[in-house]
């Protein structure tokens, strides 16, 4: 399985995740099957609000899943019409989620807790 976490700086499985996706400055994507750690840049970061690009964001990469702290609805529609499931991480880094996302403790990502916008403190996280 690959998993993708939205960081704030890349450490691989000591970067701490970050608390939205669209604005995070990098990924960490494990592949749980392949036991690898790959680390990249956002190519996304500086989007307009609602119009995040999440596999542009990705570099064009395939993951099964995403776990972070926050998302907008259109990142999280669109993940989800190309198959990807979203979790809602834990406070803390890639290392504490990945084992709570195998042992399946993290809750898929609600719709109405996505983020409404940053400006007016829209976010439900």
């Amino acid at each position: 399985m690959k998993i993708c976490f939205p960081v704030e700086t890349l450490k691989g499985l000591d970067s701490t995740v970050f608390e939205h996706f669209g604005s995070a400055p990098g990924f960490v994507i494990v592949d749980t099957d392949a036991n690898t750690v790959e680390e990249i840049k956002n190519g996304d970061e500086h989007h307009a609000h609602g119009m995040c690009q999440p596999l542009l964001a990705l570099g064009g990469r395939l993951v099964d899943a995403i776990a972070v702290g926050g998302i907008g609805m259109g990142a999280l529609m669109k993940l989800k019409a190309q198959g990807v499931r979203v979790f809602r991480a834990e406070l803390g880094t890639v290392g504490q989620n990945i084992g709570s996302v195998l042992e399946k403790t993290l809750p898929e990502f609600d719709p109405a807790l996505t983020c409404g916008g940053h400006a007016g403190g829209g976010c439900a996280h």
